[in-house]
Order: C-alpha cells, then structure tokens, then sequence
C-alpha cells in the first residue's frame, strides 16, 4: 500500500522535515504544500532543502511525493482578469517546485466560478491549464473532485473529463479522487464504490487517477459542504475507506490522509495519522482512536 498523509513544510528543516515527519508516522508517501495553502508566498526552491530531503526518501523506500497547490489560486474566475493572469503565473512557477521536489503529481482545485456558471469557468480553466502545462514537465496536474460548495466546479466526472478533453497536452492532467469531496459531491462511494468507479472509467478512464484524499466526511452524501472527519469518525465509515484503501485498482496509486488534527481538553492539537496510517494497514477500527491520539 502507498499511503501517507498532508505534512507541513516549514521552519529551518523544510522539505526534510516533511519527510522526517512522514517517516515517524509510518508513511513511505507524502503530501505537503510549498507554502501556507491560504496564501502564495513562496521561498526560492534552492532554499526548501531539497537534496536532504531526496536522499532521506531514497534510504526509507519511499514511493511518492504529492504537491497540493493553494487553495486560494482560481483559473475559473472571469470576472477579474487579473486574477485569472496571476494564478496562471503562480501556477506555472508551483509547475517547477513540484518538479524540483520529485513530485508525481499537483494537485489542483479546478476553480470555482464565482457566478459566471460553470461552462464559463471551465472554458477559463481550461485555457488556464494550456497556457501553464508543457510538454516538457514531469509532474503531472491532479484536478481535484470538489464537494460542490459554493460555485465550485469539477464536481461530477463530466465537468472534469470537460477539461481534459479541452486541455492540449492532457497527458500531463491526471485526477485527485478525494472521497469526502465525491461523498459530498453525491456519490454513494460508501455503498457502491465498484459502482462509482465504473461511472468514472466510462467518463474519464480509471487510469487518470493519479492520486486519492482518503478522508472521511463529517456530513452526509449530496451535502456539498467539503468537512473531512477523521477515518471511521464520519459518515463513510472504517470499513469503506479501507476497502478504498486497498483496492485492486489503485495498488501503485499514492493514497493521502487529510483528516483533522485532534484538539485534547486544553485545545492542544495532536496529529491523527501515525494511528490512522496504523489502522489503514493492520485492517483493524480503533473505535477508541480520539483517546489514542490524545495519550499517544
């Protein structure tokens, strides 16, 4: 299994801390962003410590680094030109940390539009992506599922498969399947997982999946809200995410925890994944896991 989980990079250790922190939790994948999600600043790639970094994955056996680009970024806006010019910037210069990191694959929220409707923001999205993907790059750009909040768009599998069919180099898009955004989005992946997987290779093709978010949801299917849970805490469930988890299909496919950090009495928050990786490969819930992480 290829499983790890979001981790920060920051302070004096950056991108080896990141791979520190992945190694403790039991991890041979990883997931960071390259800066704070909320915001755009950026240090120079010669400064993120990488080659520390590298060299400490090589001699764990680790089998995959994920970028998550911000969240703030919006190819699909059309209502502020500039906005749409910077993210196409920023993105195509995210493009070179990715690849500098050894990163398979970014991953991108597509973009909401902001009222203009959603073909008007794919058409900007799309236009977005042919100007920032190049034949040359390694990395390859992960749309994102989304819950649908808001005006979200690449909610259901026609809108993304929308993209990339629009997308001139589109072997350099691959799919994020994020499981709390489709069960939010209005797919039964609780219930009818194999169902929904074979909706989504007759749309896009199930070799686009390039990575999975394996979270819970804290909300019920069809509620476009967007709340991970920790694993087995919310409404998908242990059971289902596990047997995602392990799926045939997906055996070489980088599987990322974004499940929230635990607050103790004192508001003191503790990290889940170290337990929640633990569960992910013994099979085994642990029903009392709150507690765990807590005493832990």
């Amino acid at each position: 299994m290829i499983i790890g989980s979001h981790v920060s990079m920051s302070g004096k250790k950056m991108f080896l801390g990141s791979v520190e922190t992945s190694i403790e939790n039991g991890a041979n994948a990883l997931m960071i962003y390259t800066g704070a999600p909320q915001n755009t600043r950026r240090k120079a790639i010669e400064d993120l410590r990488i080659p520390e970094g590298r060299a400490l994955l090589t001699e764990h056996d680790f089998k995959d680094v994920v970028v998550h680009a911000p969240y703030i970024v919006n190819l699909g806006n059309t209502f502020k030109p500039e906005s749409f010019k910077f993210a196409v910037e920023f993105l195509k210069e995210e493009v070179k940390r990715a690849d500098a990191l050894g990163a398979s694959q970014l991953v991108l929220h597509p973009g909401a539009h902001v009222g203009a409707g959603p073909d008007a923001a794919i058409a900007s999205i799309t236009e977005g992506l042919n100007q920032i993907i190049t034949p040359e790059q390694n990395v390859k750009i992960a749309l994102e599922t989304m819950a649908g909040k808001g005006t979200e768009v690449a909610t259901n599998f026609e809108q993304i498969q929308q993209i990339i069919t629009g997308v001139e180099h589109n072997e350099k898009l691959s799919v994020c399947f994020d499981t709390c955004h489709t069960n939010d989005a209005g797919y039964d992946v609780k219930n009818h997982f194999d169902d929904v997987m074979d909706e989504f290779d007759q749309i896009i093709g199930l070799q686009k999946i390039g990575v999975i978010h394996l979270n819970d949801s804290k909300n019920e299917m069809g509620s476009h809200k967007d709340r991970h849970e920790n694993l087995g805490f919310g409404t998908i469930g242990f059971e289902a995410l596990h047997y995602i988890a392990n799926f045939d299909k997906f055996q070489n496919v980088p599987k990322i925890l974004e499940t929230p950090w635990v607050k103790d009495p004192d508001a003191k928050k503790h990290s889940p994944y170290q337990l929640e990786l633990a569960m992910l490969k013994s099979g085994k819930f642990y029903d009392t896991l709150i507690e765990k992480i807590i005493n832990n």
